[in-house]
This record gives structure tokens, C-alpha cells and sequence, in this order.
């Protein structure tokens, strides 16, 4: 793990280190005083190329790291932090973007852990509405980016209410020519929401549906108040994902479905995008205080087969009253 930077260093004349904010196998990101414009307070997030690397792979690292910083720099969009600058220094590159203050996403699930209750489905809807609109937006620039880390500790909730997907540490812009897919840093994400087709160092077949698995895997843990079983362990077990409704079972059936259909392990069962994805989840929604009492269509099926002998009783009893009457 990279060494972080002390505190007060003077970053490209500009940019003074207040403090590290988190810190990762590939980098940091800081606190950070902008001292040209009194006042502003950033985030500089900083990766460390791999000191292993040959001098030629480290230029084309830099080379592509310069061309996604400024295809964020012109991203613009409220759910998304504003990227300000983006420079090399000491043979580490940086990016300057909007410091979003509140709580991230696992911090809140942390929370509502520990006071044994679940989130509101309402309040997980109304976040999953403005992460639709952000990666929406991601996915139809041109070329496309894919975002390919999103959980909740990567989501901020404002003190306002807005949602900021704050890091962009594994974005991928998707070009004609995927041997030019452009990649900041080498990783995989986090495994309980990383989709199978992202394991590994080729990521040749991730698309915007393998970001549609992660927020999928993002709103099952905040309904249930637990990630999902990851998609190797489900590969290798087909049974071992626990369905929502049963740890949660105020969550709406069509949530459920919705949620699950994301989760999908191969990318063609998936929805197409997260447009059709947004549609799922506001299928025929119903309000969680009647969700108890809905079956969705899996359980139905089971209490079917489940109680098949007394309900052929029941038949038989009712044509018999009839024929006797």
C-alpha cells in the first residue's frame, strides 16, 4: 500500500493536504484546502501506478489516466462530483473534484443494522431513482463509462438528500475498439457486487450490464441489511443466495423480482440497461406495510406444491356438497 502524504504538503501550487479521507491497495484520497479560490474545500484523489511497471507501461498508463481525467472533467451532472483538475506530480496522478460532506451508504446500513430495523423501501427507491439517473448519464456519453465499483461506501447521502456516487477509481470508457479500453487503475471491485464477468485481469466482456449487477447487488443490501452472496460463491452454489423477502419481508414482491433479475449471474438474463432496470423497480410497487401479505410468484408456486394433497381434498369436498345438494 502506498505511503500517504503528509499533512500540509503543497500539491501542483494549489492544493493544500488537510488529511487522508480513505485509502486503497492503489492510491488515496484527501482533504483538501484549494488555496487560489479561499474557502473551497476538495477531494484529491491520488493513484499510485505500480512500481513494477516498465517505464513503458507507466506512460501508457499516464497517457490513459490524462485522457479519462479530462472526459470527467467535462461530466456534469447532480449526482455526480464535479472533477476540477487533474495533474501528474512526483510520478503519482491526481484528480481534484467537489468534496461531498455526509455519510456514505455502509455507514448507514452499519447504522440501521445495529438498531435491528431495515431502511425504508420508499427512501431505498428514492435512492435507487437518482443512482439510475446518474449511471443513465454515465452510460450514454460517448463512448460510454462505465462506473464497475459501485456499493455503498462509494455512495454519499448529502446533508440535503442528494446521492453523490463519489469515486470513480475502475470507470472504463467503452470504445469500438475494446483492445483501447481505457481503465485508471487494475482491479476487480468489491466481490460481493461484482458481477462474474468482471473477475479477473481481462474485463473485455464487462458492459453497462455488469454496472446494472452492481446496483443491483447495492439495493439488496440496503433493503436487507446484508450483501449477497457473491457471484463466484453462486456460480459454485446455486442455492446459496438467500432471496430478500425472506430476511426482509416488508420488501414489495415486485422489488424482489426486480432486484433479483439484476443479479442474474450471466449478463443476457440481465435488464438490457439501467433504464430497464428503473422500469422493473417501479413495476406495480406496493407499499411495505402490505408487502407481508403478497406472494410473489415463486412462492406462490411453493405454497402450492407445498399444500397440493389439501387442496385436491378441498376440490373434492366442494364437488361432493354439490352432487349431494
Amino acid at each position: 500500500m502506498a505511503r500517504l502524504l503528509e499533512t500540509h504538503i503543497l500539491l501542483k501550487d494549489s492544493y493544500n493536504i488537510v488529511g487522508p479521507i480513505g485509502q486503497c491497495g492503489v492510491g488515496a484520497v484527501y482533504g483538501a484546502e484549494d488555496i487560489l479560490l479561499t474557502g473551497r474545500v476538495c477531494a484529491v484523489k491520488e493513484i499510485t501506478p505500480d512500481p513494477d511497471l516498465t517505464p513503458e507501461l507507466r506512460k501508457q498508463l499516464q497517457d490513459q489516466f490524462r485522457q479519462e481525467a479530462s472526459i470527467l472533467a467535462r461530466l456534469d451532472h447532480p449526482n455526480l462530483p464535479k472533477v476540477s483538475d487533474h495533474f501528474t506530480q512526483n510520478d503519482r496522478e491526481y484528480l481534484v473534484m467537489d468534496f461531498v460532506p455526509g455519510q456514505n451508504l455502509h455507514e448507514i446500513i452499519s447504522q440501521t443494522q445495529n438498531q435491528q430495523t431495515y431502511l425504508a423501501q420508499s427512501q431505498v427507491l428514492d435512492w435507487a431513482d437518482q443512482l439510475c439517473d446518474a449511471l443513465n448519464y454515465l452510460h450514454t456519453q460517448t463512448p460510454p463509462i462505465l462506473h464497475r465499483d459501485i456499493k455503498p461506501s462509494n455512495i454519499k447521502v448529502t446533508p440535503s438528500g442528494l446521492l453523490k456516487l463519489v469515486d470513480f477509481g475502475l470507470v472504463k470508457l467503452l470504445t469500438s475498439d475494446e483492445a483501447r479500453t481505457v481503465t485508471v487503475v487494475q482491479g476487480q471491485g468489491t466481490a460481493a457486487y461484482t458481477p462474474l464477468e468482471q473477475y479477473g485481469s481481462d474485463d473485455a466482456h464487462t458492459d453497462i450490464r455488469s454496472d446494472v449487477y452492481a446496483l443491483g447487488a447495492t439495493l439488496y443490501h440496503l433493503l436487507t441489511n446484508h450483501s449477497p452472496a457473491t457471484a463466484r460463491e453462486r456460480f459454485l452454489y446455486p442455492e446459496i443466495l438467500i432471496k430478500p423477502r425472506e430476511i426482509n419481508s416488508h420488501i414489495a414482491p415486485s422489488i424482489q423480482d426486480a432486484v433479483l433479475y439484476a443479479l442474474e449471474l450471466h449478463p443476457d438474463n440481465r435488464p438490457d440497461s439501467i433504464q430497464d432496470f428503473k422500469t422493473a423497480l417501479h413495476r406495480a410497487v406496493v407499499p411495505s406495510r402490505i408487502a407481508p401479505l403478497l406472494l410473489t410468484k415463486q412462492e406462490w408456486q411453493n405454497a402450492i406444491h407445498k399444500n397440493i394433497e389439501v387442496m385436491i381434498a378441498a376440490v373434492l369436498l366442494i364437488v361432493t356438497a354439490m352432487v349431494l345438494t
